[in-house]
């Protein structure tokens, strides 16, 4: 294997996984991922930046041996899926020594037994010279975790941006030629990985704008070749702005739930608010977080189980509130037999939430005419919010 090249001192030498399906035992990937690391040459020394999962250290030392042997390793991040190899890597070159930022070097002596005396941390905005090239540090915490940073090579307008801007897509492109479908697969991975911490990429997103970009090389997935393309979608994201929709994830037992969930679908409809819909029973996690990014309301429906939500409900309520997205209405539907706690339970598991609870409709048994006047009447609450937020016409 060969590493490839992206310019005359840049090349990639990363690894892409092709099937795997699941991240961090939770994840779906339905496209598979990459394990993106480039080494950068310059007169002088050579840096790799970033490593790759541990299974795949074989196919990066292969690739290295034809693309130099690093001075520097850059670890723009102590997760392993990028700092897996960098033990590997420093026992392989034995004159090599870790850039990271300081919490970055203790992460990696703590879980992956890094000897200290091989980690140089670096502030942000510090340089280190390759001769004619040069890395510029650029802090980035929690993106998506506290300890990460960007790396700059200002010759080239190069960012290396490590998980910021990533997509779990296993291809050959090593740049987005297929927008649309690298803007689907980015939207998946900001939804599952990034939004949490929405408030503070808005930040980051300001502070990237003084750098003169004209190449992102990622983590995960493809880079970009015309970066406003993948800014502007996280500009978009992380914004205050929502859309007039509402994301139904709902579970039903006895097809009581699902009635209702049809029936506010179709009141939803009729007064021209936009609905998404989830069987909680055989849900892709990643499409409801992406439906999750910019939707307005969240409507939740469960049935009770031993007077409690549904467990499958009970996880999307923590998922929901995990992400915290900029939701800004919410409800709870469902049905019961002898009694609940459903709305009580789910109201205090989605407490990071910042959102209007909307009146839930909580019904005994099936469906009957005044139940469904209820569900007529929280369909106009949501459009009406809608209106007031001038989201719907």
């Amino acid at each position: 294997m060969k590493p490839r090249t992206i310019s005359d001192r840049v090349s990639y030498v990363g690894a892409v996984d092709w099937d795997r399906r699941l991240f961090d035992a939770l994840i779906p990937l339905p496209d598979g991922t990459s394990y993106n690391a480039y080494v950068v040459r310059g007169s002088e020394k050579t840096a790799l930046i970033d490593t790759v999962d541990w299974p795949f250290a074989g196919a990066l030392f292969e690739q290295l041996a034809g693309a130099g042997q690093p001075d520097f390793i850059v670890a723009n991040h102590a997760e392993q899926d990028h700092a897996g190899a960098i033990g590997a890597a420093l026992e392989r070159f034995p004159g090599a020594v870790v850039l990271c930022t300081a919490k970055c070097k203790g992460l990696l002596v703590d879980e992956l037994h890094i000897d200290p005396e091989r980690v140089r941390p670096v502030e942000d905005g510090s340089k280190v010279s390759l001769g004619d090239r040069t890395l510029e540090f650029v802090s980035l915490p929690w993106v998506h975790w506290p300890e990460t940073m960007a790396t700059y090579l200002p010759e080239e307008g190069t960012l290396f941006s490590c998980d910021l801007f990533g997509s779990h897509l296993a291809t050959t492109d090593l740049f987005a030629t297929d927008e649309r479908r690298v803007y689907e697969a980015a939207k998946r991975y900001y939804a599952e990985i990034m939004m949490p911490f929405h408030p503070l990429i808005r930040g980051h997103l300001e502070k990237l704008a003084r750098y003169e970009l004209k190449t992102i090389l990622t983590s995960h997935g493809p880079g970009y070749r015309r970066p406003e393309f993948i800014l502007d979608a996280y500009r978009d994201w992380t914004s205050d702005k929502v859309k007039n929709t509402v994301v139904l994830p709902f579970v039903s037992m006895h097809e009581s739930t699902r009635r209702m969930a049809d029936h506010l679908t179709a009141g939803l409809a009729e007064r021209g608010v936009a609905v998404e819909r989830f069987d909680l029973a055989c849900v892709d996690l990643g499409k409801l977080a992406m439906a999750l990014v910019d939707a307005a309301t969240l409507v939740l429906g469960t049935p009770a189980v031993l007077a409690g939500p549904h467990p499958h409900a009970v996880g999307a309520a923590y998922l929901a509130n995990a992400l915290r997205p900029k939701t800004r209405f919410a409800s709870i539907i469902g049905s019961y037999g002898w009694g609940h706690k459903a709305v009580e339970t789910i109201a205090g598991l989605v407490k990071n939430l910042k959102v209007e609870l909307l009146p839930p409709v909580m019904i005994k048994g099936a469906p009957r005419a005044d139940d469904l006047k209820k569900l007529d009447e929280l369909a106009e609450a949501v459009a009406s919010r809608h209106r007031a937020a001038g989201i719907l016409a």
